[in-house]
Parts: C-alpha cells; structure tokens; sequence
C-alpha cells in the first residue's frame, strides 16, 4: 500500500471472541508493517434503520471507564501477540462504524472481526464491517472466527481476485505488500463466464488471461522475492475465491470490480467473499 510508514492500523475492539481474533491479526499486521496500532472502543449504540444514529448511553463515564478497561486488556494481548509495538488507543462517543469510517482516511488499513458484542444486547458487527466496506476511505480488513485456531497459516500464500477494474488493482498492490512482508506468494484468481456471451471458451479464456497479465504488469519486477500462481477458469469469481483460500493466509478483493467481464462487484462477489471467508479478508478502499 502506497502509505505513509506512520499512518497506524486501526482496530475496533468490543471485548467479543472476534474482536480478540481481529486484535491478535492486526498486531501481527502492524508488527510486518512497522507501524503504530490504534485500539478504538467505540461506547455509541448504532440503531439500524435508515442512515445510522448513534446514541450513547446514558451512564457515559461508566461506559467510558469500561471502555478503558476493556482497552487497556487489549494492549496487553496485543503486545503478547507482537513485541516493540506503538499503541494508541480511543474511547469514542459515537456508534463504532461511525468511529471507524471517520478514523480511516488516516489510517493504514481498518481491522473488525465479523461479529461483536456490542454496548447494548448481541451486535452483529457483519453491519459495521459491510458499512466499512461501502465508505472507509482506505484499506478494511475482516476477521472471521478462527475456523482451527491451531493451524498456522503464516506460510500459506495470499489470494488475490484479479479483474483489471481500478479497485482490482489496488487488491493487486496490496495482495504483493502483504505477501511480500510475510515472505509468502501470491496466488492470482481470475475468471470467466459464458453467461450471455457470444465469444468462444477458447476466446474467452485467453482474454482472461491477457486481463490478468495486464494487471500483474510491473509487480513480479517490483516484488522478484514473491512467487506467483496463476488461476484463470470459468467459474463463478467468489466460489472460485473461497475453494482457493482453502490453502491460503489471506483473500484481497477490490471494493469494486468491472461488473462485466470479471464481474467483481462488492456487491456480489465482495459480499459473498465477506460472508463465506474462513480466513482473512482485505477489501481495497480507494482514499479520495
């Protein structure tokens, strides 16, 4: 990621078993980067109808003090995950997408889990991290429960949906960074359908390939220590994403694809990535 070195990873924390899996990832994370991490603890109940309000409680200096607590363990699992960290960490009034999405056109990247117990009754944070992933102004990163919290992905490779769009490049940028700081490879994904289409499989295939080559252009020269898999075939782009991240550390997708030849639009593929990842998921976010 083209960043400034101290813009710092963000992390929401809630105290839910998530949010902890989320926290351990962005501390690894900040620790390969050589940034700072900023713990945030948002106090603000979110009320989900129309643009979201946030609301904080009634006992605000329990809340905040609470907040504190909660933080303070935070840094402490942080610190147990990667040593020599710099830490900052905010309680905030407002509800926790709210916090975030303002927080992030400073920050390197935004980390949430997929679920969090929020301030008021059980908070699905899949609503935090699907409103990230609509308006954060930088990278997000999602965390989902650890399927075998036992079995050490460091040295599996990062999967990258590759189309060609101008966010698709931005996943490809950051796919080689992170690869390339976790001394890992690359695997490219792209694919194709027939689906209204009057061009051969033959065609068809070949102009995938020519895509993805296109839009690798650059990055094996400016990253000759990351190897890189090639996968182009006809298939549906998020079930194709998923069976390859099997084997994987980390799937990157952009926020939004071509919607045509690829087709990897946030909305389908993003939002099928989202909900049926079992590993960590970055969605590239453009700064502007």
């Amino acid at each position: 990621m083209a960043v400034h070195s101290e813009m710092p990873i963000v992390v929401g924390i809630d105290g839910s078993s998530t949010s902890r899996d989320a926290l351990r990832w962005a501390a690894r994370r900040a620790a390969l980067h050589r940034c700072p991490l900023e713990l945030v603890h948002a106090i603000g109940a979110p009320v989900t109808f129309g643009p979201e309000v946030s609301v904080v409680g009634l006992d605000n200096q329990g809340l905040r003090a609470d907040g504190e607590a909660l933080l303070a363990a935070a840094e402490q699992t942080a610190r147990e995950s990667a040593a020599d960290l710099d830490i900052v960490t905010t309680v905030a009034d407002l509800g926790p997408a709210t916090v975030l999405i303002d927080r992030s056109p400073d920050a390197r990247m935004i980390v949430v889990g997929t679920r969090g117990l929020g301030t008021v009754g059980r908070l699905l944070l899949g609503s935090v991290s699907t409103s990230l992933a609509r308006h954060a102004r930088c990278p997000v990163a999602v965390i989902p429960d650890a399927a075998d919290p036992a079995r050490d992905l460091s040295r599996l490779p990062v999967v990258v949906g590759v189309d060609g769009s101008p966010r698709g490049q931005e996943a490809v940028d950051i796919a080689f960074e992170e690869a390339a700081r976790g001394g890992v490879g690359v695997l490219a994904v792209t694919t194709w359908s027939e689906f209204f289409r009057y061009t051969s499989r033959e065609d068809m295939q070949e102009q995938a390939r020519v895509v993805q080559a296109e839009s690798l252009a650059g990055r094996c020269e400016r990253y000759p220590e990351v190897p890189v898999t090639h996968s182009v075939a006809e298939d549906r782009p998020a079930s194709r994403l998923l069976a390859e991240a099997e084997n994987a550390q980390l799937i990157v997708v952009g926020s939004h694809g071509r919607g045509g030849f690829a087709g990897m639009t946030l909305g389908s593929v993003g939002q099928a990535v989202l909900h049926g990842t079992r590993i960590p998921l970055i969605i590239a976010r453009a700064r502007d």
